[in-house]
């Protein structure tokens, strides 16, 4: 086997909580505390439907419900499919079901609660959330096998997250926007924010990915491209939001954060650089949820103090 990226980590998947109880080794498995990164984005679908359309508590809760349970069950069938390949990678030995902290079946059990809790949240929402639920299910659940045969298993994951600020939104108008391309250009701007940095993560795993036949943009395109389309994927993120908050007349704080993530963004790119990784969980795990709630608490405060 070979080693991973010579200045990436080694043995260390991240960020984790302390603690040998179930409940942590389930909070683990699934790393719950990042459910940060996207919610806010569908908090942020949440607010700009809430130009037209009051918002109840009884919405916001199920919104986060189903953000929150949706990710779980995509996280939980990517790390039982997974599990072989997390076992035999140095990065992700040390994962739950490699490990033994968790059995298959609890973390089938889990997923599988969670996913008929995700359903009912979108039940609980509108017919048009409960209807379009299975269609992102199956889009999160295929991703865990894209790596196998494709390098744009990043875009694929970019889409799959993409979901939340459409869900947001149409949990709340239960209607596609007006104009029709305002929801695409939402879904765009963090679909090539996610796919951005997941292309940056896999830089750690080219050796080992080769090894294995398994696929990632770093692996098939090389470091340097990969640095490039990450790059343009956050330039189209700020693009995008920009457009978004054109075409729905947001105001100067709603491009304030639109400023402040591009700023952020440049910052993490100067974070990781072609042959040094080593502060790779920096610009993942901080930068980017930095970048989200700094995003979200802009927009909310030009929905609430007004354009």
């Amino acid at each position: 086997m070979t080693a991973p990226h010579p200045t990436a980590a080694v043995g260390r998947d991240g960020q984790t909580l302390e603690g040998t109880s179930r409940l942590v080794a389930l909070v683990n498995f699934v790393k719950l505390p990042h459910t940060v990164f996207a919610l806010p984005f569908a908090l942020v679908g949440v607010i700009l439907a809430s130009v037209e359309h009051p918002v109840t508590w009884r919405a916001l809760v199920w919104v986060v419900v189903a953000f929150t349970s949706a990710r779980f069950a995509a996280m939980g069938v990517n790390r039982i499919v997974d599990r072989e390949i997390d076992g035999a990678n140095p990065r992700t030995a040390m994962r739950e079901l490699p490990r033994g902290v968790l059995s298959t079946r609890d973390a089938v059990i889990a997923t599988t609660t969670m996913t008929v809790l995700f359903i009912v949240a979108a039940w609980r929402l509108n017919p048009l959330c409960l209807a379009l639920s299975p269609v992102a299910l199956a889009w999160t659940f295929g991703y865990s096998y894209t790596k196998r045969f494709t390098r744009w298993s990043h875009i694929v994951l970019g889409i799959g997250i993409s979901i939340a600020p459409v869900g947001g939104y149409l949990a709340i108008t239960g209607a596609w926007s007006t104009p029709a391309w305002m929801l695409v250009l939402l879904s765009s701007a963090v679909a090539a924010w996610v796919a951005g940095f997941d292309i940056l993560y896999a830089l750690q795993d080219v050796s080992f990915d080769t090894v294995r036949g398994l696929h990632s943009i770093p692996k098939d395109l090389g470091e340097g491209p990969a640095f490039m389309i990450a790059r343009a994927l956050h330039a189209w993120t700020v693009v995008a939001l920009t457009l978004v908050g054109v075409t729905t007349g947001r105001g100067a704080r709603w491009m304030a954060g639109v400023a402040l993530t591009a700023v952020l963004l440049m910052y993490e790119h100067r974070l990781v650089r072609p042959g040094d990784l080593r502060r790779l969980d920096a610009a993942f795990f901080t930068m980017n949820g930095i970048i989200s709630l700094a995003f979200f608490g802009c927009a909310l405060l030009d929905r609430v103090l007004g354009a």
